[in-house]
């Protein structure tokens, strides 16, 4: 049997991108029959949203695309997931930082931003500042579209 992929979706808070990465990213997979072969979780960089439920507008967001996240509450990073996920995916350069320093590093370059797996590199929307989830749904269901495809490809 092939070994899992196994992808870690980061935020500042794990309430609201990362959350949305993870269970888009887990539809994404599910619609294409490939949940066996994956494992997807996310995680924040820092300890202010720690046992939190998914931020209401994000649920909401993510119910109007028929996608729960019932469940789901905000964890911080540890360095134990640099050797778990082979997929370590940053919502934008603050993640990526702080992200590398709990990890001393990145030697295996697992860390990378979500929207380089799109034709427009750069930061998720963040919507605890502009509350607009829906750019942020867009840059995430992108950002995950084509992550997958990256994956299907190496496989």
């Amino acid at each position: 049997m092939q070994k899992k992929t196994t992808i870690l979706f980061v935020c500042h808070g794990n309430i609201c991108r990362s959350p949305m990465a993870e269970f888009v990213m887990k539809k994404l997979v599910a619609d294409a029959g490939l949940e066996a072969e994956f494992e997807i979780a996310s995680a924040a960089t820092s300890t202010e949203e720690i046992g939190n439920p998914v931020y209401p507008p994000a649920r909401r967001k993510l119910v109007e695309h028929g996608i729960s996240c019932a469940g789901k509450t905000a964890r911080q990073i540890r360095p134990s997931d640099y050797e778990q996920y082979e997929y370590l995916i940053g919502m934008d350069e603050a993640n990526l930082r702080n992200m590398r320093r709990v990890f001393r590093g990145d030697p295996e370059h697992r860390v990378s931003l979500l929207m380089d797996y799109t034709s427009r590199p750069g930061s998720v929307a963040d919507p605890w500042y502009t509350g607009d989830f829906e750019a942020t749904w867009i840059d995430v269901l992108e950002g995950c579209t084509g992550l997958l495809e990256e994956i299907s490809v190496r496989r």
